[in-house]
């Protein structure tokens, strides 16, 4: 606890920007919640969570640096994979949150050196900028010297770890936050266990966490542009490709049409769809031209 309660303490986040990316998706697709996950809710809950464990009122608990880390496609990459969009609705959400984006690129569909290069700008930043407090939003083990290396500098450490699992295309996907990472930290939150959670269920800031619905710039997830304006004829055809929350539908004519993840009919989940999938849809149009919607599995 500070010596003078009322004294500013200072706190800088870091993300590993795959991590948060991965458990966003999983809220998204995957959870009863689903939607994203908020980052400035998410800065809103560290703030309060640092208060509660100093000891001190959140006024004077303040975010004053951030920091996101993660492997990047190149551009030709993006274009082709057609997430350049998506990529771009990512930097203007972090920008607007006042987070700092650092890329490296990725090599052979890898990231390479993005947790070493975290690591040591986080370990600089609290040298020079002497936080009290240091928000590791991550989860692999890799860390933990990291954490050391800040507990030497007397920099408390607050690891915001996800903790789930889920069946997707007959594969069991896991993540687990690192025990020795836990144990190291001064303050380890894990914030699928307060998600979860049913006492905290319309606490405000769990439910800040997530992005509201009626809002459609959330990361990875183009807007939801596709109500039609046109109505069209229904057609069969199969998956061609399945991105982040939207993907494209190969008619029988040939021609490929877009579709976002609210155009499936009711009780079709995203999730369950797969490239070379068999699918009716309506063919239509909206303002950005061809489309496909009221998707359903044949």
């Amino acid at each position: 606890m500070p010596i003078n309660s009322s004294a500013l303490t200072k706190i800088g986040v870091f993300y590993d920007g795959t991590y948060f990316n991965k458990a966003s998706n999983y809220y998204l697709f995957q959870h009863e919640r689903n939607a994203r996950l908020n980052i400035s809710g998410l800065h809103d809950l560290i703030r309060n969570e640092v208060a509660q464990k100093e000891g001190v009122d959140s006024r004077y608990c303040q975010i004053v640096d951030a920091h996101y880390f993660r492997g990047r496609l190149s551009a030709n990459e993006a274009k082709d994979r057609d997430s350049l969009f998506s990529d771009r609705i990512v930097d203007d959400i972090l920008m607007r949150e006042g987070v700092v984006t650092h890329y490296l690129p990725l090599q052979g569909g890898h990231e390479k050196g993005v947790d070493v290069w975290f690591a040591l700008e986080a370990y600089e930043m609290a040298t020079y900028k002497r936080f009290d407090v240091i928000a590791l939003v991550a989860g692999d083990g890799d860390y933990v010297p990291l954490v050391r290396k800040l507990n030497t500098l007397g920099t408390r450490v607050m690891v915001i770890g996800f903790d789930y699992s889920y069946l997707w295309n007959g594969e069991m996907h896991m993540s687990r936050t690192s025990t020795k990472l836990i144990e190291e930290s001064s303050y380890p939150v894990l914030l699928s266990s307060v998600i979860d959670d049913r006492t905290r269920r319309n606490d405000l800031y769990v439910t800040n966490l997530f992005v509201a619905k009626s809002d459609t710039t959330v990361p990875h997830t183009p807007r939801n542009e596709m109500t039609p304006v046109v109505g069209g004829s229904e057609g069969d055809g199969s998956i061609l490709k399945m991105l982040d929350g939207y993907g494209f539908v190969q008619a029988n004519s040939g021609i490929n049409l877009f579709f976002h993840m609210s155009n499936l009919m009711p009780g079709v989940h995203f999730a369950t769809l797969r490239p070379g999938q068999r699918v009716t849809f309506e063919e239509s149009v909206n303002d950005k031209g061809p489309c496909a919607t009221k998707i359903a599995p044949v």
